[in-house]
């Protein structure tokens, strides 16, 4: 599995990337491209299309794409699609593996059955300080499993944890996962997101990490507005 994502990772760094169309409904420009005219198809978001926020640095959040990347990699979860930081057809930005998913599906008609499914998505969030975690951001793949998605408003060092799965507020977090934060907090790769993060970032991803070990609990809500909008 390492050596299938490294490989994605090398064709979605160095390969050709053609522009196939817009994608409808993103609040930044985003595109489908397809790479070395081949079968493998992405979605590229150049920073230069990014919408300026108040709260975050402009151009940033591709970088904060390919540093959920790299996290989820070093905790051993949760789904994120192989992402990098690369030149594209309107500059750089971060280009990640498309998922060919049921668009009828979300977090919200997955939740039933597949609940248990994102335990490690709602611990991710809470270690990214993810900002923007909608239903919609948690596809069902072709291939059956739950891919998670979007992730441009993560890492500020403030508070900003908004999400729609705090199912398991309050809850113990499982042996099975404390295992990925114990890692992190050790010895995060922090050479990998120096390019992608500031130090402080970095730095307060791992007190998070840290903090959700000791507290040994997902977080509850709040403080400040804990959804986002919309919730899809």
């Amino acid at each position: 599995m390492a050596s299938r994502t490294g490989e994605l990772l090398e064709r979605l760094a160095s390969g050709r990337i053609e522009i196939e169309g817009r994608l409808p409904g993103a609040s930044n420009h985003t595109f489908l491209v397809r790479v070395d005219g081949g079968p493998l198809r992405a979605v590229y978001k150049p920073t230069a299309g990014e919408a300026p926020l108040w709260d975050f640095p402009d151009g940033s959040l591709a970088g904060r794409e390919v540093a959920a990347h790299e996290v989820a990699a070093e905790l051993g979860w949760p789904n994120i699609p192989p992402t990098v930081l690369r030149d594209g057809p309107f500059g750089p930005g971060a280009v990640q593996r498309y998922i060919d998913a049921d668009p009828g599906q979300h977090f919200f008609t997955l939740r039933e059955e597949r609940l248990d499914a994102f335990r490690p998505v709602a611990l991710f969030d809470a270690v990214v300080n993810n900002a923007d975690r909608k239903g919609g951001h948690c596809l069902l793949g072709a291939d059956g499993a739950i891919w998670l998605v979007d992730h441009g408003l993560c890492f500020h060092e403030e508070p900003k944890l908004r999400t729609v799965i705090w199912d398991f507020a309050g809850e113990p977090i499982p042996d099975a996962l404390r295992g990925g934060l114990e890692r992190m907090a050790l010895d995060l790769q922090a050479e990998r997101l120096r390019a992608l993060l500031t130090d402080a970032e970095i730095e307060a991803t791992v007190d998070r990490a840290r903090r959700l070990l000791s507290e040994g609990r997902f977080p509850e809500p709040g403080p400040g507005r804990a959804v986002p909008w919309p919730p899809v």
